[in-house]
């Protein structure tokens, strides 16, 4: 079974999510949209089309609880619902909820050092 796919964004708290989001736009270019992240599409002739999300969090956010680090890594995944339970077997700290949203199916594992990882398995054709 095929596991992680790649990367599809990295999130991560920050004192004030607009400035330091503007200081990216400003001084490395990135195309931040209004709800202070930015979009890095991608994709090569004849595959599906991904995308890869910078977003700077609020710093009291809970998203990424129970993990303990002020970032989180999203990967995406072929089966998000084939994945959990093999990651369960395996003995992994797997949170006991998913969501399903148009951005499309999220589930969460902590790792061995407390950071929550992110699984996103995205909606069929992107």
């Amino acid at each position: 079974m095929k596991r992680v796919t790649g990367i599809g964004g990295i999130f991560f708290k920050a004192q004030d999510p607009a400035a330091l989001a503007a200081w990216y736009r400003d001084h490395l270019g990135l195309d931040v949209a209004g709800w202070n992240g930015a979009v890095f599409p991608w994709g090569g002739e004849g595959s599906t089309p991904g995308m890869t999300i910078w977003s700077p969090f609020a710093a009291d956010t809970t998203y990424m609880a129970p993990g303990t680090a002020s970032f989180m890594v999203n990967f995406r995944v072929a089966d998000l619902d084939a994945l959990l339970p093999v990651l369960r077997a395996e003995g992994c700290n797997v949170v006991d909820r998913t969501e399903t949203s148009e951005q499309g199916k999220f589930g969460w594992v902590i790792d061995p050092e407390g950071n929550k990882v992110e699984l996103w398995e995205s909606p069929a054709g992107q």
